[in-house]
């Protein structure tokens, strides 16, 4: 009986931990009842065997270097981490190569200036935080290395939020310098629109650049950025799961086998 038992709770342990498995390769859950409804928007990384488009990625850090970089940081990306994008070393370092950042003391004790390398992160806009909230009415730009993590609702929130400016409905007043955005909690929000007009951003692949598709795009590429190890999770948690259920299922027929002939 003893036997029994142990085998018994071992299937059960691996049906719990397949489970697991899959709760953790999924999708960000959805917003809570009662929270803000975002569109619904498919993308290529969704779903148990979804994964990064990476042409599309690469257009997205086109539209947050040309756009986005103007006022939001990416503080915890290299410029090397393109790489990972597909684009070859050379491209990196050209990209890196357009930005100047600080660097010294030299040997006269002086700060200088000179072209990022491969190596270094992401050049902020702004020199400090109040320089940020100055130039943007007070406001501070998120730093958008983690933003899809860091709001609920991931890449859906930030492809709503970026869809969703509108003139305000009748009755509503907004505060200076306010935008009224469908989507952002209280609807009153400090950035402009950001992505508001067809081929404001020309893609290299040919692409059109709709604003739709730039907003796509730039999702794509934030959620890279904030999960860049989000396929090889899935991956794993699919290895996983079909690990654990050929080893359940063996020990179902391990404890069929000791227990077939008692009666």
């Amino acid at each position: 009986m003893r036997v029994f038992h142990s085998l018994r709770a071992f299937s059960l342990a691996a049906g719990l931990v397949a489970g697991a498995g899959l709760a953790t390769v999924a999708t960000p859950a959805r917003a809570a009842e009662g929270a803000m409804h975002y569109p619904e928007v498919r993308f290529s990384f969704d779903g148990l065997f979804g994964h990064f488009d990476r042409a599309s990625a690469q257009r997205g850090f086109q539209v947050y270097k040309e756009v986005c970089s103007n006022c939001h940081s990416m503080h915890l990306l290299s410029y090397r981490n393109l790489s990972e994008l597909g684009l070859s070393d050379a491209e990196v370092r050209a990209i890196a190569a357009t930005v100047q950042v600080q660097d010294g003391p030299n040997d006269e004790g002086q700060m200088f200036e000179r072209p990022a390398r491969p190596s270094d992160r992401f050049r902020s806009p702004f020199a400090n935080e109040k320089a940020a909230r100055a130039a943007n009415n007070g406001a501070l730009p998120p730093d958008l290395s983690v933003i899809t993590k860091a709001r609920e609702g991931g890449a859906e929130y930030i492809h709503a939020l970026l869809m969703g400016y509108e003139d305000p409905p009748a009755g509503v007043t907004l505060m200076p310098g306010m935008n009224y955005n469908k989507y952002f909690a209280g609807h009153q929000i400090a950035m402009a629109q950001p992505l508001s007009s067809e081929g404001q951003v020309e893609y290299t692949d040919g692409t059109k650049p709709t604003v739709e598709q730039m907003v796509e795009d730039v999702s794509q590429f934030l959620t890279w950025a904030a999960e860049p190890e989000l396929e090889q999770r899935k991956s794993l948690g699919v290895k996983m799961v079909l690990f654990l259920t050929v080893l359940g299922g063996l020990a179902y027929a391990v404890k069929r086998k000791v227990w077939a002939d008692v009666h």
